[in-house]
């Protein structure tokens, strides 16, 4: 039974330099990590902390995939404007954002 397109944890090599899929997102989530524990302190632990990791993740994080990487891929601007993939794009970054923020918040020492 094939219930998504893709394997969740894809070994799959990415372009250009051959590196496993999961490597790959690891790696750049780590780095939309930081940029995020950056910016953070700037948010009081509220709403408006919760409401900046949600718009944080599925903003930048989708922008940047849709104009810098897919170009890069040869793959078209934004999955081509196809309504699926933009809502699917925005609301999985936006569950990272929130996720990061929320293991941010669980194992930062400080309040």
């Amino acid at each position: 039974m094939n219930f998504a397109p893709r394997a969740p944890y894809s070994t799959a090599p990415t372009q250009p330099f051959g590196i496993p899929q999961i490597w790959s997102s690891a790696f750049w989530g780590g780095v939309w990590g930081l940029i995020w524990v950056a910016i953070a302190p700037r948010f009081r632990h509220n709403k408006s902390y919760w409401l900046a990791a949600l718009l944080f993740g599925a903003i930048l994080p989708t922008l940047v995939a849709w104009f810098v990487v897919a170009p890069l891929k040869g793959q078209p601007l934004a999955g081509g404007w196809k309504l699926v993939g933009i809502v699917t794009g925005l609301l999985v970054n936006g569950a990272w954002g929130v996720g990061t923020a929320g293991l941010l918040r669980l194992f930062s020492t400080r309040e």
